[in-house]
C-alpha cells in the first residue's frame, strides 16, 4: 500500500507573503519533489530555466517539482496530483487569502491517500493590527491564524512583544519570524541540506529521538500527548503501552494515535530551537 502523501496548507490573508514563500520552496535545494497547488500561475514567479514542460493547468520543473492551478475545483486538482505515476514527496496547497485553511485540512484528514502535515499561516506584521480592527475582515483573519499549527511573521525582522501578546489573546500559537533559515525540517520533516557558509552559527531546530523497550500505560501516553511542550511542533513514531502498540503522529495542535504493532517505543521530535531544546523534550517524555 502506498504511504499517504503529506499535505501542508499555506494560509494567510491577502498580501501576507504566501506567494513569496511558495516561490522560495520551489527554488530551495531541499531535495524534495514537491507538488504545489496554487490559485493562479500568474502570481508565481518561476525562473523559465527551471521549467521543463507547461500545460494549461500544470508546470513541471527540472528539480522534480510540479505546480498546478486549482482551476475549476480543489478536488479535481487533488485528483490530478494523486493520479500521477511519479507521485511527489510532499503536497502544498496555497489557500486563497480569504479561505478557511481548517476546511481544506479536513480534506487531508478524511482522504486516505493524504496525510495531514500542518497548516502554516503567514501574518503580515506591518498590517495585522489594522486587519484585526477591521470588523469586515477580522473574523477571516482570526480564523486563519487560530487554525495554524505554525504562525510565521512576515515583513518584520523581530517579533514585537505587543504583537505576540495580541496574537496570543486571540488564541494563536507562538509566532516566529520568517527568516532565511531553511523551512525543510518543519514543513517536510527532513533535515536541511548543508549550505556551507550560509548555515546559521547555531542549529535552527531542536531534534530529539527516543528508542527503548519501556512500557507506559495508555493513560500516561494520552496525558503526555495532551500536555506536550508548547514548542514541540512535530512528533512521530511508535509507543509501546500496557494496551499494545500505538503509532503516534503530531503536527502542531493536531494529534493522532492509532493502534499498531510494535515491540519498542521509537519516537522522533522536532521544534524551533528558540522555543524548545532536546533536554526540554526529554524531560517531558521522562516526566
Amino acid at each position: 500500500m502506498t504511504a499517504p502523501l503529506p499535505l501542508t496548507i499555506v494560509s494567510g490573508y491577502l498580501g501576507a507573503g504566501k506567494t513569496t514563500l511558495i516561490n522560495r520552496l520551489l527554488a530551495e535545494d531541499h531535495g524534495m519533489r514537491l507538488a504545489v497547488i496554487v490559485n493562479d500561475f500568474g502570481s508565481i514567479n518561476i525562473d523559465e530555466s527551471l521549467i521543463t514542460a507547461q500545460g494549461d493547468d500544470m508546470i513541471a520543473l527540472t528539480n522534480g517539482c510540479v505546480c498546478c492551478t486549482i482551476s475549476d475545483d480543489l478536488f479535481s486538482a487533488l485528483g490530478s496530483v494523486l493520479d500521477r505515476t511519479d507521485r511527489p514527496d510532499h503536497l502544498i496547497i496555497e489557500a486563497s487569502g480569504i479561505a478557511d485553511p481548517a476546511a481544506i485540512a479536513s480534506t487531508a484528514i478524511a482522504e486516505p491517500e493524504l496525510g495531514y502535515a500542518g497548516i502554516v499561516t503567514l501574518v503580515d506584521a506591518q498590517n495585522i493590527d489594522s486587519l484585526l480592527e477591521d470588523t469586515s475582515v477580522a473574523p477571516q483573519v482570526v480564523q486563519q491564524i487560530t487554525a495554524a499549527d505554525l504562525v510565521l511573521l512576515t515583513k518584520s525582522e523581530a517579533a514585537d512583544a505587543a504583537l505576540v501578546d495580541r496574537l496570543a489573546a486571540i488564541g494563536a500559537r507562538d509566532p516566529r519570524v520568517l527568516d532565511d533559515t531553511s523551512l525543510a525540517p518543519l514543513l517536510f520533516d527532513i533535515p536541511p541540506r548543508e549550505r556551507g557558509m550560509s548555515q546559521h552559527a547555531h542549529p535552527a531546530y531542536a531534534r530529539w529521538k527516543h528508542d527503548s523497550d519501556m512500557v507506559i500505560s495508555r493513560r500516561d501516553m494520552g496525558e503526555k500527548l495532551a500536555n506536550r511542550p508548547h514548542g514541540l511542533y512535530r512528533l512521530k513514531g511508535f509507543v509501546l503501552t500496557d494496551d499494545g502498540g500505538y503509532e503516534v503522529h503530531v503536527v502542531g495542535q493536531y494529534v493522532k494515535a492509532n493502534r499498531a504493532r510494535t515491540d519498542r517505543t521509537r519516537l522522533v521530535a522536532l521544534g524551533p530551537a528558540d522555543r524548545i531544546s532536546p533536554d526540554d523534550i526529554e524531560a517531558w517524555w521522562r516526566g
